[in-house]
């Protein structure tokens, strides 16, 4: 009985030292951040690695998707996950407009796709000109998005690769890393994953689930994991990156900023104005407030991150910016900095203009082109895109040209609100805001529609597939 009890008690004493040890080692860590924060702050040496993919929503590990996506997870569990930061825009290069210059994208020139004629009004108001100003050294590798030319937006150095595949872009970022830069930089690594066309599957199928928007059917669980399969790729390049910047002892002063410009490539997700086209992954880690593996609910949109990121070196924010710092949530003096954040699709391989507003309980979507039906070529080709489209997708009517939910008790947008009577004032709530912000930022729609910019190409909006931009329009 006697040696029960002191086997207990030292097992008692063994989890009160390991108690112990944690916190210290947690205290310690913690004290350990901050030393670290303030000396690269006082020698100017924090470095920001913006790593982004292509068309990757929230479908990945982090956020509770069983997706082989195990190196942002290692990232995330020693950063913040931010679970609800939105895409100003869920189409590719008005979306990194946002992000890189702290605006909306019809106030930043952005209007449609780099690719296909549309540019910043001015690239001087490119996130890279202002890190210019206090030292930092700009270097591109792989995808951006937001130039047809990279030349012209005004990076010190482009990395040459075969490709914009992960598989070639992260080794020459890596390569770029191990030179152990001595001036702080500005490293911009895009990858070309998870946009379509996926690589051949390598999980099972069966074992898969389609995203929420698409009915679960042998030929959407093989398209899902294409997905899965360009995701690990992708993945696969961020580790490199990671492993790279820890083994050349830059971590410790380096600000990571990981995230996607929108939904994934399936239909009613990217491109469209619901969460399951505008919510985004955002992690970031780096020393200070940016550490220790937890979860930020707060509303965030795109064009929140420049001005969060001049806070957060403690520089004078440039006066175009229209976004907010969340430094504030993470400091723990403000709950939230948004009470709305706002979204818009103006054109992407179609003319398919509409813009909303959400709130955390409330989404309010307009359209302005009096369509009934889907525009379709703003529709990634797919065997989900396939599926839906041999059971009638081009002649189902779409919802009205007002669209509100309830985000608590429809949190997937399938029961439009609008026509209710109990939310009329809610409606006419969201109403105002959306007018508000249009007004206050001088969106062209407001003029009527929008016209395309000289020199672009659009498809048809009555074409089925963006592939007919062979056959472009020309205005």
């Amino acid at each position: 009985m006697n040696s029960k009890k002191t086997a207990e008690s030292s097992k008692d004493a063994s989890r009160r030292t390991f108690l112990q040890g944690a916190i210290t080692a947690a205290v310690a860590g913690s004290a350990l951040s901050k030393s670290a924060w303030g000396e690269a702050k006082s020698q100017g040496k924090v470095n920001i690695l913006y790593i982004h993919s292509h068309d990757s929503g929230r479908y990945l590990r982090p956020y509770g998707h069983n997706v082989p996506t195990p190196n942002l997870l290692r990232l995330a569990r020693g950063g913040v996950l931010f679970r609800q930061t939105h895409s100003a825009a869920p189409t590719c290069s008005p979306s990194r407009a946002a992000l890189l210059t702290g605006q909306s994208p019809h106030r930043s020139g952005m209007l449609g796709l780099a690719h296909l004629g549309w540019a910043l009004t001015d690239y001087k108001q490119h996130i890279l000109h202002t890190l210019r100003g206090h030292g930092y050294q700009s270097v591109l590798a792989g995808v951006q998005h937001v130039a047809a030319d990279p030349t012209v937006i005004g990076y010190d150095e482009i990395l040459d690769h075969k490709s914009t595949s992960a598989r070639d872009v992260a080794p020459a970022a890596v390569k770029f890393l191990r030179s152990r830069p001595q001036q702080p930089f500005f490293l911009d690594v895009g990858f070309f994953e998870t946009h379509r066309e996926y690589p051949v599957p390598t999980d099972n199928p069966d074992y898969i689930l389609p995203p929420a928007p698409i009915p679960d059917d042998p030929a959407t669980r093989k398209d899902m994991a294409g997905f899965h399969a360009s995701a690990r790729i992708m993945d696969g390049g961020v580790g490199a990156v990671l492993d790279a910047l820890e083994a050349a002892g830059l971590a410790g002063n380096t600000l990571i900023i990981s995230t996607t410009d929108h939904g994934i490539a399936f239909p009613n997700m990217k491109c469209n104005l619901r969460d399951t086209g505008t919510g985004v992954s955002m992690i970031l880690r780096g020393p200070g407030v940016f550490s220790g593996g937890k979860a930020c609910d707060a509303l965030i949109s795109q064009i929140d991150v420049f001005p969060t990121i001049c806070d957060y070196l403690e520089i004078e924010k440039p006066a175009w910016l229209a976004g907010r710092s969340f430094l504030p949530v993470l400091e723990g003096t403000q709950e939230q900095i948004n009470d709305a954040v706002f979204a818009e699709v103006t054109y992407h391989a179609a003319y398919e203009p509409k813009r909303s507003v959400r709130t955390e309980r409330w989404k309010y979507i307009r359209r302005f082109d009096g369509r009934t039906t889907a525009v379709l070529p703003n529709c990634d080709d797919s065997t989900s895109k396939t599926l839906w489209l041999e059971h009638g997708w081009k002649t189902e009517p779409l919802e009205a040209e007002e669209e509100l939910y309830d985000l608590l008790f429809d949190p997937q947008e399938h029961r439009n609100l609008v026509s209710e009577n109990r939310v009329q004032s809610i409606l006419k709530e969201m109403r105002g805001r959306l007018d508000t912000w249009m007004k206050d930022t001088d969106d062209p729609i407001l003029h009527g529609p929008v016209p395309l910019v000289r020199g672009g190409h659009i498809v048809d909006v009555n074409a089925e597939s963006p592939k007919d931009l062979s056959r472009n329009i020309k205005r």
